[in-house]
């Protein structure tokens, strides 16, 4: 027999330290891949205290990700308990993880510019050489 758990259980359970996901009426308790996640941990922790079915298969999961939710599974909702229409609130980020994503968005700036500064200047060294 399949556990029920209230939806009110999925809001206690929103940490690095305890962290239950829902994903298609099934209940997973993630705690413990928190750290093995390809996307990081902040990824699966944004998705606590909400149906995190969408932002799963927006990723588009491979079958070895899915088959791997079999090992996390702890039970079912209970779909009684599921409010009508709820406003998730993300669990509150550390200052960190903004300088970790700001440094990421730099980072992703210069992956852009450093191949095209590059370009530029061996175009640049080439017409210089060419006159000559």
């Amino acid at each position: 027999m399949t556990k029920l758990h209230a939806f009110n259980d999925l809001l206690e359970h929103n940490n690095k330290d305890d962290c239950w996901l829902l994903i298609s009426g099934k209940v997973y308790d993630v705690t413990s891949f928190l750290d093995d996640h390809p996307g990081g941990d902040e990824v699966l922790l944004t998705a606590t205290g909400k149906d995190a079915t969408d932002d799963f298969e927006d990723v588009g999961h491979s079958d070895d990700a899915r088959e791997m939710l079999k090992k996390y599974f702890i039970g079912e909702i209970d779909s009684s308990t599921i409010p009508a229409e709820r406003k998730h609130t993300p669990p509150p980020s550390t200052t960190q993880s903004a300088g970790v994503q700001a440094s990421g968005n730099s980072w992703k700036i210069l992956q852009f510019l450093l191949p095209l500064l590059i370009l530029v200047a061996a175009l640049t060294f080439r017409s210089f050489y060419q006159k000559e």
